[in-house]
């Protein structure tokens, strides 16, 4: 149980605490003004001081006011019994980290021992070492410094014990709104007294098949994308590629590099070049021997008869210009001609000279290139033998990638399958854990509906399934669906849970709810709540404790002989400062 709640701040109203029912009232004074508030007085402050004390973080928002500058210093303190032994447990905002423990630790493994202070004598722990320490003070878990996931946790379990802040109170097994699911199976599991390392194996099922579909995604959008299809037309593009390698395979093993490939390929074709020079030569020059000879063939000397008509006519035309005889005219008509068909057999044979010495280089030329063509034909370029190797280099770069596609997508299916045999086989144990935990699951079960038909006129029901996802939790209450009767749900199922741990060995033996717990609820049910609590606190040895506005108590509907002032441990008031838990306001 928690014995005290203290503080060096000078202000710092000192709460002690007893046995059973503790009652944290706010109450408004009749010096109050209307604006004056009892949101300020420090009910929620006294929960978090108490969550701080157990290790709570730096948290947002309001949560934050130990960590502010005007609280910082001070040293908070919390007492309280631990495995049947008492300790005090010091800490303060602006050094969060260290936490001061008093008390006998001899239990704890050598490794597990608080370290001690050379300076102070005071016996110290990490905030993660202390939360492992609690832990096991008090829900017997195992020490571990190992980063395992989804186990449950000491921060995660005290939530349901002293639930903080107004989203704490909307679910009975959420201790904060969107909280995940495999914390809310196992941490729930685990207090009900079930096979809580089933909820554990599910959610890493879960994380593999997260990463299954992952790595599909990545095949389809990835490096991979090009190559589409299923198993089988992969398969077939697999053997088309692995054909293709073959190919080039061979290519390269026959292909010879020449050094002077690209020298010998440049004289190879200028002597075309030249050998169509050479063609292109003959052939005008043939044309021309022809024009040539039908010449020759056609130059005949002067028909008497034409040269008289000629002369004839002349001398009608120009009877001065013609002095000469006629044999003159014959004789020099005969002269050109003759001179003319010289020529022509001159130039016919300059020609077939020039054609003759064309051919002969043709030849030379066309068995010069015949060599190096053969050496062509037989070798290859550096260039090109580097181009076929990278054309070679991508082909087997594809075969490896669409092979890497092939593997991915049968391990895919592979360990789809497996995952959901592992699934399966995962439900039917946790099915089977279920049935022999059944007389612990019918405990709590009895437990809750009891506690519900303590408050309602008919008894709700605590739901516990297997289902394929895992752990399914759930309440149903006549009424339920008011926002006083969800209150009352996590009322009756964190009672459930504090009477279930006050039977162990090893509990935190109390519950802590603030004020919250009671909004909207009908004064009926707020006071037969409250009368429940202090009755089960009694009858477990447990301890519960409670913040409550005195406009919020059902004076007239609790027993006659129950008075709720009995149980006051503080009496916070708005009326001045002082009557506030830290003794001042933040502005």
């Amino acid at each position: 149980m928690i014995h005290r709640l203290s503080s060096d701040l000078p202000t710092f109203r000192t709460v002690e605490f007893h046995h059973g029912l503790n009652v944290v009232i706010a109450e408004r004074t009749t010096e109050s003004t209307v604006k004056d508030s009892r949101n300020g007085v420090g009910k929620s402050t006294f929960i978090e001081i108490i969550h701080f004390c157990l290790g709570g973080g730096v948290s947002s928002g309001k949560s934050k006011i130990l960590f502010q500058e005007v609280l910082a210093k001070w040293t908070f303190s919390l007492e309280l019994d631990l495995r049947d032994s008492r300790y005090t447990i010091s800490r303060k905002g602006e050094n969060s980290n260290r936490i001061i423990v008093d008390g006998d630790f001899s239990e704890l493994p050598s490794d597990w021992q608080p370290k001690i202070d050379k300076e102070t004598g005071e016996q110290i722990y990490s905030l993660q070492e202390w939360t492992s320490v609690l832990g096991w003070m008090m829900f017997d878990l195992p020490f571990s410094k190992t980063k395992e996931i989804y186990l449950p946790t000491f921060r995660s379990l005290i939530s349901y014990f002293v639930r903080k802040g107004k989203d704490a109170f909307s679910k009975p097994f959420e201790h904060y709104r969107k909280q995940m699911e495999w914390d809310i199976q196992v941490n729930n599991s685990y207090l009900l007294g079930m096979g809580w390392n089933f909820a554990r194996e599910f959610q890493l099922n879960k994380d593999q098949d997260k990463d299954v579909r992952q790595l599909e995604k990545s095949a389809k959008t990835g490096v991979l994308a090009s190559f589409a299809g299923d198993l089988g037309e992969l398969e077939a593009d697999k053997v088309n590629l692995e054909d293709k390698v073959k190919v080039e395979e061979n290519q390269l093993k026959s292909f010879n590099v020449h050094p002077q490939y690209r020298e010998i390929n440049e004289k190879a074709n200028k002597l075309t070049k030249q050998l169509h020079d050479i063609e292109n030569q003959n052939v005008s020059d043939q044309r021309m021997i022809n024009y040539y000879e039908n010449s020759f063939k056609n130059e005949v000397s002067a028909d008497d008869e034409k040269i008289l008509k000629i002369y004839r006519e002349a001398g009608v035309f120009l009877p001065d210009a013609v002095s000469k005889k006629l044999e003159d005219v014959k004789n020099f008509h005969q002269q050109v001609v003759n001179n003319r068909r010289d020529f022509l057999q001159s130039e016919i044979v300059k020609l077939k000279q020039r054609i003759t010495e064309r051919s002969q280089n043709s030849n030379a030329f066309s068995a010069e290139r015949a060599e190096l063509m053969g050496v062509l034909k037989t070798h290859g370029a550096l260039e090109e033998f580097t181009k076929l190797q990278n054309l070679h280099t991508k082909t087997v770069t594809e075969l490896q990638a669409i092979k890497q596609k092939i593997e991915q997508l049968k391990l895919i299916t592979k360990r789809k399958a497996s995952l959901k045999i592992e699934k399966t086989q995962l439900q039917q144990q946790m099915r089977l854990d279920y049935d022999q935990r059944s007389e612990s699951i019918s405990h709590a079960i009895s437990l809750f509906n009891s506690n519900t038909e303590a408050l309602y006129e008919r008894a709700g029901r605590l739901i516990i399934n297997v289902e394929p996802k895992g752990y399914d939790f759930d309440t149903q209450i006549d009424r339920k669906g008011s926002g006083g009767v969800e209150n009352m749900g996590v009322f009756c199922y964190d009672l459930t849970l504090a009477q279930i741990w006050a039977e162990k060995e090893i509990s935190p033996v109390f519950l802590i709810h603030d004020s919250i717990i009671f909004e909207g609820v009908d004064e009926r049910q707020k006071a037969l709540a409250i009368e429940l609590a202090e009755k089960k606190a009694n009858e477990n040895n447990l301890q519960y404790i409670c913040c409550i506005n005195s406009d919020a108590i059902p004076k007239n509907d609790f027993s006659k002989d129950f008075n709720l002032y009995g149980f006051r441990c503080l009496e916070l008031s708005d009326g001045s400062d002082e009557g506030t838990l830290l003794g001042f306001r933040f502005s």
